[in-house]
Formats: C-alpha cells, structure tokens, sequence
C-alpha cells in the first residue's frame, strides 16, 4: 500500500509533534503533506518527565543531537528506576530497576546465579542495585556516558515534557508539517465510515485520506466519532487519580540521574530531576483516598520544598481501546490507551505505535487483515507493558493499608503473569517460562529478574551458599567502574 497524500492529526503535545515528526521523515520525499491541527484552549497533560531507552533511538532517527533538544527541555539523564518502599523484606525495601550495558556481563551474569540459588532456599545476595553499573552511577550522582556516546551504554531521560512538546513543534515545522491553531468543530465522515475531513472553528474543510488522532483522553475521532469500545484495565490496575507538584532544585547539588519512585500509603510518588527543577507527583486510587488526602500525604512526603506549591490534579483512564486503526483512523497516545507511568512507558508506546503503523501500512498485508495484523500488535504491546506494573503491585509485601494489601490480594492478573509468579514461587525453570512468552512479555529477561528477585519474593528459611558472590563485593568492583564516568551536573554542562 502506497503512504496516504495528506494526514491530518488533531491535537498537539509530545504524542502529536512525536507523530508529525516520525511520519513526516518517513514520507517527505514520497511527497506526502502532513497537517497538525492543535488548540490553543487545550492544555497537553504531561503526567510523567521521564522516558525509556527508545527515546534515544526517536531522536537518532530524526537525526538530533542531545546537544540539540536536551538544553532546551531541561533534559538529564536518566540511569533505571529507583523504589523504595515497595517491600519490607530485610535488605529488599528498595531496589533498582536500571538500563543495561556490555559493562554488566559478569556482574549481572552473577546476579543471575545468586537470584537463582536464593529462589532455591540459599542466602545468596540478589538484590539488583548491588550488580549493576547504573545503579552505581545513580548512587554517585554520575551521568551514564563518559563521552558524547558511550558504545554499550544504555540510558534514558527526564525532560520538561512541555519544553519537548515545543522543540518537536519547531522541528516538525522545520520537516515541512503544516501546523494550524484552532478547534475542530466538526468531523466529516463518508458514507462507508471513513473520515473526510474535519470542520475547525475558523471555517476552512480540511480534507484528508488519513486521520490521526492525538486528541488526548477525549479521543475525538476514535472514541467520539467512531464510537471505538475502551477496554479498561480497572481489575488489573486500581489507580486513577495523579497529583502534580514541582519543587525546586538547588543549583548547587549534584543532579541525581534516577527517576525515584517511592511507596506511599494509598500509591506512589514520583521524584523526577530536571535541570530547572524536581518533577513530583502521586499515583493514586480514588476508591482507597480522597483527593483532598492525597494531596495532604503529598506534601507531608516532600517536606517543606512543597510549601506554596500549588498542585495540579488529574484523572487517568487507565486501559486501551480495542482497535487503534479503525477505517482510515489511527489513535495514537491518550485517545488509545494510558498505563499509569510507573515505568515511564507513554512516549514509548506512542513511538513503537507509529512505528508500528508506517511499517504495516508498507507492508504485505491488505485491507483489513493489515488493520487487524496491527491492532494486534500493539494491543500486544499494551498488554506486555500492563503485565510488568502489575507485577510491581502483585509482589509488594507492604501491609500497613487496605490499597497494598488489596493490590497484592488481587487475583485479576493475566495467565502469562500468573504462570510466571508460579514458576518462580516454586523454583521452577524461570528462563524457560521468559523464552516461552518470548516479545509478548516487553520487558527482557534482565528486568524480570530484577523486579521479582528486587522486591526480595524468596523462601523465608535460607541456608547458607558459601560460594556465591556478597553484595560488598558486587559494590567495591562496580565502585572502581564508575570512576570513568563523570558527575552527572558537570557533563550536563558539556551536552550544553
């Protein structure tokens, strides 16, 4: 199938100019006019500042330098996930959940063992902040390059998603993307159900042979126009309400280069470091607390920095629609779906959404067999990453209120993740039930092992494995790794 000759997308922010930006590089030479239609009425939601590693792979295809667009969205780096709180095992009440590098091969492989023999009844220390160079890079404050681009490094980053939004504007419009402010007030549709054109405010029918929507929850062609069904993740994951707050960043303090997710009574709080500012907020359920409560827990967590702060409250809906390609439609960002951000995976389900979407809209299939080929797909992609913050929920063993003791009592989980809790509950072959669900899973092997093996899910009655490597040991060698890197605020300073 040939690209479409004019795409329209209604609605701005990261997940619009992300858009506009990937399809426009993509087709520009074919020809292919690209329209961004955005109000100035509405304001972009922007609940997390973080990423995952495939921002770095978005803006190499883009072909712009971090010296380019990190200075300008306040951008550090980031090295993995810190969450403390989320357990009360003895020496598991927080873990690391980092990026991985060529760096990590023994120490991880070590990892791997000891976790493996803890399963098995054997004190061995398996706790991943001790095996792994990110998670000493985020001890020390360090950035994780030690040159423009460090071969076999993997991070991500935080951002003022704001100040993104607004640089990927520039360079779209840079790209040739046609940008218009105003409001749709109509959609028209053909008589087969197809999308025609759309109606804004100021009058002008704009036509199109394909619709984007980055409308945001309201999902104004998907949901409004199209009556596309919403498949709730509500059984699986109880949060729905999200506060914000920033406070401020002393400029004299080394910039920590971890996103820090802490365990609150009713939810979690995000602590995020720009170079302006900290990032904060709290994911919470509306059935487990008031907003008035959350907001009051809030800022008893960040302390006297919160004073005059004034919050911004939100609401989630919290699953995905059941088709996002529907007749000559595709819903990307909050009109397709929303995991609450535990592991800052928006931007990237919105990257590999249209990703997904040039490659199959090129490729073999036709018609609706190619519709239906992607919307499995990345409902797929969906389900991989709900599945992970499950897991986050599920092996909690927090007990001090009904909100964890109910999200770890919760038995609406998936086959896959619950198989997965079985076998390793039992010690059974873990590897093998990881290659079982292969990419369906989203997140590789490292990672599985460091949330379940990081929140200490272990027998209670170990004996001793005299031969396993100690944590002291694991830390006094990643300690000499990390003096290659340089201290987080100073290269910061060099990416400007």
């Amino acid at each position: 199938m040939n690209p479409p000759k004019h795409v329209v997308i209604v609605g701005g922010g990261t997940a619009g100019w992300m858009t506009a930006n990937l399809l426009r590089h993509r087709w520009a030479r074919l020809g292919v006019e690209v329209t961004l239609i955005e109000s100035a009425d509405i304001a972009t939601i922007g609940v997390g500042e973080g990423s995952t590693p495939f921002l770095r792979h978005f803006f190499r295809t883009l072909d712009i330098a971090e010296s380019d667009w990190m200075p300008a969205c306040d951008a550090t780096f980031k090295c993995g996930i810190r969450f403390p709180g989320w357990s009360s095992v003895p020496g598991y009440e927080s873990y690391v959940h980092p990026f991985f590098n060529e760096a990590d091969r023994e120490l991880g492989n070590q990892f791997f063992t000891n976790a493996c023999l803890r399963r098995r009844g054997q004190a061995a220390d398996a706790n991943p902040q001790d095996f792994f160079l990110a998670a000493e890079l985020a001890r020390q404050c360090r950035a994780p390059v030690n040159q423009v681009d460090s071969p076999g490094m993997d991070y991500a980053y935080h951002f003022d998603a704001g100040k993104l939004g607004a640089f990927l504007r520039t360079h779209a419009v840079g790209l040739g993307v046609r940008h218009i402010v105003d409001t749709v007030a109509r959609v028209e549709q053909l008589e087969n159900g197809d999308l025609a054109a759309v109606h804004p405010k100021s009058g002008a029918r704009i036509a199109a042979d394909l619709f984007v929507d980055c409308s945001g929850f309201k999902g104004l062609f998907i949901t409004e126009t199209l009556g596309e069904p919403f498949h709730p993740y509500r059984d699986n994951l109880f949060n729905d309400r999200a506060l914000a707050m920033p406070t401020p960043l002393a400029t004299a303090d080394d910039i920590p280069s971890e996103t820090v997710s802490t365990a609150l009574r009713h939810g979690w709080a995000w602590r995020i470091p720009l170079t302006s500012r900290y990032g904060n907020g709290y994911v919470y359920s509306s059935d487990f607390v008031s907003d008035d409560e959350a907001e009051r827990e809030l800022r008893e967590h960040l302390g006297a920095a919160a004073g005059g702060v004034e919050a911004r409250r939100l609401r989630m809906r919290v699953g995905r629609v059941k088709q996002h390609w529907r007749q000559n439609c595709v819903a990307i960002g909050l009109s397709q779906g929303f995991i609450e951000p535990l592991e800052a995976t928006a931007l990237m389900l919105i990257q590999l959404s249209v990703e997904q979407f040039i490659a199959d809209l090129e490729g073999d299939h036709f018609g609706r067999a190619r519709q239906a080929a992607y919307n499995e797909r990345v409902n797929a992609m969906f389900e991989g990453v709900r599945d992970y913050v499950v897991a986050h929920y599920q092996l909690n063993t927090r007990r001090d209120t009904d909100y964890w003791r109910a999200n770890r009592a919760n038995r609406n989980i998936s086959d896959r993740l619950a198989s997965l809790l079985d076998v390793w509950d039992r010690g059974g072959d873990f590897e093998a039930e990881l290659e079982r669900h292969g990419a369906g899973l989203m997140y590789l092997r490292p990672s599985w092992y460091c949330l379940f093996a990081g929140m200490g899910r272990f027998p209670a009655e170990l004996r001793a494995a005299p031969h396993a490597i100690t944590a002291a040991q694991a830390r006094r060698r990643l300690h000499e790794m990390a003096r290659a890197f340089r201290a987080h605020r100073s290269y910061l300073t060099v990416v400007s």
